[in-house]
């Protein structure tokens, strides 16, 4: 950018010994500029004046380089200003003397009322004020040596003497961030009436807080020490309330009560230390080197953007111990701040507790039932953080996924956060959803143990050395990827356009309250799943284990590898997903390095099979991406036992079968969405050449069992049907044991039992498939739905609809597996045929087995031409 005429007429240049420094300082330092083209920020040929943050001869030759290699004007230019000569650059403070002056919070007053007094002598110009922030060493990288994390960037002054070892040890990571300038002149019109003295304030005030929201952003917040939080937890109206109501409940001290809620809120509270979380940073990095093959961002732009100006919560699936680990090492290493992380207590161990705390985890116990007070306090430091504009990272699951769902989600932390907006609204909170994906789990061993129902291990010191024979193994690519974030306000003003009138009210619980958290638990995990990453395991797991054997010939595997591949990539679920970018060949190959899938040789052509322990394992894998899968799998569900099927009645029994879908696997639309993706699908699989459309479009038909396409439609068919025949097993079980004799746990202990049995007659690799949690949620949606309610003695009854649905399932289920369920289940009133009656389409066919005896002879004569 060319200079100002201002700054033209007036041209020095820089003292010799400022140009000697700057020729000693650069190879020391490396600048990142943010944005990297900040000549675009300015406007045409106004005077330019830099605001920087703190004074001295560093920053000064830093951001004249910046400037320099930018194309700006020089910061060491002299201002055309009438009577004076200054350089076009001023620091917010300064230190008087050149050794061991003091910091004098006085230093913008002089230059600002200089240049405000220049505008008023000389009506026709302006000066954009553009603010540049300079941060050495914010966070080395794994390069950096261990000595680099003491003197990175943070919130405390430091000497001259500090400041040359830092930019001597972190130089190479320099951040210089331009602002938008900010127009002198608009200010001055905008604030017609004030002094000079007092808007040369105003202008400090607003420099200062601009500098502070930036440094806040990049180093993380300025937080008091942890005993300054706990003391404004323990100040606070509710908790002052809590104490006096235990003293007197209890018959105790007030005193007594008092060191009770200080011991909770220590308990409860982090301890974060800049140095103790860029050491982390440090050692992470090596750690994760030690594990993975590298870690994968996406849509983090997008994330970044939303952010400025609101309270971020970050919520991601649970799958690991590693994934608060990953998300917080990853925003630090690019250039967000770590949030405060939200841990159960168990992990609160002698020796690691101390460490998480200081990296930022809160510690928080699984259940607050019976101790009113530890609520209080909990809550209360929840509202602290928020207040404080703290980041904040915590799991709605509750815990870790042991099937590789999301799962149902608790709403406790949701509710807090929410209830702390409300109580201080000044700051939007904004919740960002995170995928996190995983090409193999160190907890996976364990997690297939605990569903085949051995006892969960608690989490232990000595637990923990035992852990790290994890870092003999290598765990290939993780990726975390970002989903579409879901602001708080625009879900109130739905809710209540009157919600405003509850703030400032600690006690306040309006009736809406939990339909909003609902609404967002539910809208969070949506958003999650609509980020997904799709890897080459999860690939080969929706493939082989679709198969009985869990093995497929090469040529089968690579032929549903590039169809599945082709599917997610043409009818995309959001634009959020990501898909691995290996071809078939490449996603076998790497299946067999990873060690999941074993290739048996053979003259007619060689086999893929995923044996025992590892298709046990796989099932987690291809659970994470499930949720792609199921409008696919619909449809080739219904040509599973059916060559041909009216396009009306995959769509009627698709929205039958839905609301239970949607609620199981989170998905994004509602039953026209879902009725249009299956279209879509149909319509995928017609091009394909997979399904025949016949009948102006009516009618659809598969070809012979044999077929290749018939092929690929069971093995699509085969990643959902466990969670149809899950549905089957409930319904069985109710209608065949009546109205009014079983209760919703004496159901759900039911449908598990059946389950297992089930899976052990069949050697179903695929624990989560007696998942009580799953029976749980499909009741649920029952109840939801009026289809199943409560009687007065607390026994289930049910609507006619669900012995229609029943029949429904002979569509689905082979009469095979309809019969063997019906056997296993426990009941009351027989072994009775709870399918004698066929499904009927709305033209009055059949919709199910009979649809095979519809159009008889076209089917014969298609075959004669096959």
């Amino acid at each position: 950018m060319p200079m100002t005429p201002d700054q033209r007429v007036h041209r020095a240049r820089s003292p010799w010994w400022f140009n000697l420094l700057g020729k000693l300082l650069e190879p020391w330092v490396r600048i990142k500029r943010e944005p990297a083209e900040p000549a675009t920020l300015l406007a045409g040929q106004t005077a330019v004046c830099y605001a920087i943050e703190r004074d001295g001869v560093s920053d000064a030759l830093i951001l004249e380089r910046a400037c320099r290699e930018a194309g700006l004007p020089s910061p060491m230019q002299i201002l055309n200003l009438p009577g004076r000569r200054r350089r076009s650059v001023f620091s917010l403070s300064r230190r008087d003397g050149w050794l061991f002056g003091r910091t004098d919070a006085r230093g913008p007053k002089e230059p600002i009322g200089q240049l405000i007094q220049a505008l008023e002598d000389a009506p026709e110009r302006d000066i954009q004020v553009v603010p540049v922030s300079i941060y050495v060493g914010r966070a080395p990288n794994r390069e950096s040596g261990w000595f680099s994390v003491l003197f990175a960037e943070n919130w405390i002054v430091v000497g001259r003497f500090r400041r040359m070892i830092a930019l001597l040890l972190n130089g190479r990571d320099t951040v210089v961030h331009f602002s938008a300038p900010v127009s002198l002149r608009s200010v001055m019109t905008e604030s017609n009436g004030l002094t000079p003295e007092r808007l040369t304030r105003k202008i400090a005030r607003v420099l200062r807080t601009h500098f502070r929201r930036i440094r806040a952003a990049v180093v993380g917040p300025d937080l008091s020490h942890r005993r300054t939080v706990v003391d404004a937890v323990l100040n606070a109206e509710p908790v002052r309330a809590a104490i006096a109501s235990t003293a007197t409940k209890e018959n105790i001290p007030l005193a007594k009560a008092q060191r009770r809620a200080r011991d909770f809120a220590l308990e409860i509270a982090a301890d974060y230390s800049h140095p103790v979380v860029r050491s982390m940073s440090f050692l992470l990095s090596n750690f994760w080197n030690k594990l993975y093959d590298g870690i994968a961002m996406h849509h983090f732009d997008k994330a970044r953007a939303a952010a400025p100006g609101h309270e971020v919560v970050y919520v991601p699936c649970h799958r690991s111990h590693a994934d608060y680990l990953l998300l917080s090492y990853q925003l630090h290493y690019s250039g967000v701040v770590s949030p405060h992380i939200a841990a159960g207590v168990n992990l609160n161990l002698p020796g690691i507790g101390p460490i998480l705390r200081r990296g930022g985890a809160f510690f928080l116990r699984r259940s607050f039932k019976g101790n009113a007070m530890y609520s209080v306090v909990f809550n209360e430091y929840l509202a602290q953080l928020v207040d404080r504009g703290v980041p904040l990272e915590y799991f709605i699951e509750g815990g870790r996924s042991r099937t590789g769902r999301l799962l149902a989600p608790r709403a406790g932390m949701l509710v807090m956060t929410v209830r702390a907006f409300l109580r201080a609204p000044r700051r939007p909170v904004l919740f960002q959803p995170v995928y996190i994906g995983y090409e193999k789990l160190m907890e996976g061993k364990s997690y297939a143990g605990e569903l085949s129902g051995k006892a969960k291990e608690k989490e232990s010191l000595l637990g923990l050395i035992r852990g790290l024979k994890v870092l003999r193994q290598r765990y290939g690519h993780v990726t975390i990827n970002f989903g579409e974030p879901i602001a708080l306000t625009p879900m109130l003003e739905v809710a209540s356009p009157d919600w405003r009138d509850v703030t400032g009210d600690a006690d306040a619980k309006p009736e809406w309250l939990n339909r909003v958290v609902d609404d967002l638990a539910d809208r969070i995990q949506i958003n999650i799943n609509r980020a997904a990453d799709v890897n080459p395991i999860n690939l080969l797991a929706l493939a082989l284990l679709a198969t009985p054997k869990h093995a497929m010939a090469e040529s089968d595997l690579l032929a549903q590898l590039e169809l599945t591949k082709a599917m997610l990539i043409e009818l995309p679920y959001s634009d959020r997903v990501t898909v691995t970018s290996m071809n078939p060949a490449g996603i076998i190959a790497y299946g067999e390095q990873m060690g999941w899938i074993r290739r048996v040789r053979h003259p007619l052509g060689d086999v893929l099979v995923a044996e025992g322990e590892q298709a046990v394992l796989l099932s987690y894998f291809r659970n994470n991406v499930l949720h792609l899968n199921a409008s696919a799998a619909w449809v080739a569900t219904c040509f599973l036992n059916n060559r041909r099927m009216s396009r009306s009645s995959v769509l009627r029994l698709g929205r039958i079968i839905y609301p239970f879908i949607q609620g199981e696997l989170f998905l994004p639309w509602d039953g026209e969405g879902f009725a249009q993706q299956v279209q879509d699908t149909i319509d995928f699989f017609v091009r394909r050449g997979i399904l025949e459309s016949t009948g102006d479009g009516r009618l659809l038909e598969r070809g012979p069992g044999q077929d290749d396409g018939a092929y690929q439609l069971r093995v699509i068919a085969r990643s959902m049907l466990q969670a149809f025949e899950r549905y089957y097993i409930a319904i069985a079980a109710l209608v065949k044991n009546g109205p009014h004799t079983m209760s919703s746990a004496e159901l759900e202990n039911a449908c598990t039992l059946t389950a297992q049995r089930l899976s052990l007659l069949n050697e179903l690799s695929a624990p989560e498939f007696f998942d009580k949690a799953l029976f749980r949620g499909f009741i649920q949606k029952l109840r939801e739905a009026r289809i199943v309610w409560t009687d007065e003695e607390g026994k289930l009854d049910f609507d006619a609809v669900l012995e229609d649905m029943v029949r429904d399932a002979r569509v689905i289920l082979a009469r095979e597996v309809r019969h063997s369920i019906l056997k296993i289940t426990p009941g009351d009133k027989g072994d009775r045929d709870l399918d004698a009656r066929p499904p009927v389409d709305p033209d009055g066919s059949s919709a199910g087995d009979s649809l095979h005896d519809r159009h008889v002879a076209n089917e014969q004569t298609r075959h004669a031409k096959h």
